[in-house]
């Protein structure tokens, strides 16, 4: 560590400092409409600070995504650690969809920071592969707390977690357009009952 990289006594390291900053101005403004200037302004470091931190800009999303995911990871975390049933465990993902529905925003909930993001990177762009192996994630969550509920059953546990996944995804973008959880709340409710009918 070189003078200028050393953290500063009683002050948080400017690496998490940036990556707080991205986070908020990144989901509220996109990716592409959020500059470098705006970033370092935002966590209070200088210019050279994300430099010291992050190879580019790219580097800095890349850094986001990962970030959005353990954060989501942490919130289905902590959703398992009160469920129950398996049928609970199914659940406890579409809660921690809403758990991210619910948590403060800088201008209000916009849906999958992820899905944002992605929207917005090239087609052959690590983030959007990164986004892609987050989603598909959730699904192989999704298919392993449904084949608890069908032992034996593993082809017909794939297809209603793949139906669940799509039920989710798709009341994630429209809770994203209305901002707000009642689409996600609807999702949770539908889901519960194709449970029930197993």
């Amino acid at each position: 560590m070189t003078a200028s990289t050393l953290p500063v006594p009683g002050r948080r390291p400017a690496r998490e400092l940036l990556l707080e900053a991205a986070a908020r101005l990144f989901y509220a403004h996109g990716v592409a409409g959020t500059g470098i200037d705006t970033i370092t302004a935002e966590a209070g470091v200088a210019k050279k600070s994300l430099y010291n931190n992050f190879s580019s800009k790219a580097d800095l999303v890349a850094a986001y995504l990962e970030a959005r995911h353990r954060e989501w990871l942490a919130l289905y975390g902590r959703r398992l650690e009160s469920a129950g049933t398996p049928q609970d465990h199914v659940l406890a993902v579409f809660d921690a969809y809403l758990d991210h529905a619910n948590s403060a925003y800088l201008n209000g909930f916009r849906g999958c920071g992820l899905l944002n993001a992605a929207a917005e990177l090239p087609a052959d762009d690590p983030g959007r592969i990164a986004v892609r192996r987050h989603k598909e994630e959730v699904q192989e969550l999704l298919a392993a707390h449904v084949a608890a509920l069908l032992p034996g059953r593993e082809d017909q546990a794939s297809g209603i977690a793949a139906h669940l996944a799509f039920l989710l995804e798709g009341a994630m973008a429209r809770a994203g357009l209305e901002g707000g959880d009642a689409p996600l709340q609807q999702a949770r409710s539908i889901a519960a009952q194709l449970l029930e009918a197993l």
